[in-house]
């Protein structure tokens, strides 16, 4: 069974969010050096790369990482081509997918033509109310190459709040360039942070 990474690269060059901690790596120990071992640091933000946000990034009283439920990071999911769409993504941009039997959503946008190092203020993000149907629809995952849900310049996210009170889930920053739309098997578990988000290393499968 193919194993499709779908995470972007993490590097010192890899695009943050504006404002947001960059990426970077320290080596503590070169065996050439003299040390018994090779080991090194990182540093970086909890929204680095491809990542997913717990409930707490944006609620004060949401669940933090720790405390999600990791069944919905591991199970089947249908990548959406939304390539053709810019700004918001709307209700009728999905008349043709049937939201009623999916239970994990990725949409395969523009954005998994940009390299890793570049950031791009103009991506595709969810209107509120295609957040809203997901929640009605009760998707529980839903995953986007661009790298947030709302508005790069958004301060009162509306797209976040809606899934939040839906209680889908969310997963920013993936690379669906080589991804054929269609059913999948996503996995992609967090780390055990008691924080606001965290990295994954995001795969597909296809299904048996």
């Amino acid at each position: 069974m193919p194993i499709y990474d779908i995470t972007r690269q993490l590097s010192p060059a890899i695009a943050v969010w504006p404002g947001d901690m960059p990426f970077s790596a320290q080596v503590n120990g070169r065996i050439a050096e003299g040390s018994s071992v090779n080991v090194s640091s990182i540093t970086l933000s909890c929204h680095t790369g491809t990542h997913v946000d717990a409930p707490y990034h944006y609620f004060d009283d949401g669940a933090r990482m720790n405390q999600v439920d990791l069944e919905v990071y591991v199970g089947r999911a249908t990548v959406v081509d939304m390539r053709h769409i810019s700004g918001p993504a709307r209700p009728e941009d999905l008349a043709h997918v049937d939201l009623d039997r999916i239970e994990r959503i990725l949409f395969k946008t523009r954005d998994s033509l940009r390299p890793d190092t570049v950031w791009e203020p103009d991506f595709v993000y969810l209107s509120e109310e295609l957040a809203t149907l997901f929640g009605e629809k009760g998707i529980r995952l839903y995953g986007t190459d661009a790298p947030s849900v709302d508005k790069w310049d958004s301060k009162t996210l509306p797209a976040h709040h809606a899934l939040g009170h839906g209680n889908v889930l969310i997963l920013e920053g993936l690379m669906l360039h080589d991804i054929e739309p269609g059913e999948y098997e996503l996995i992609a578990l967090p780390l055990k942070l008691e924080r606001d988000g965290s990295p994954v290393r995001a795969i597909l499968r296809t299904l048996d």
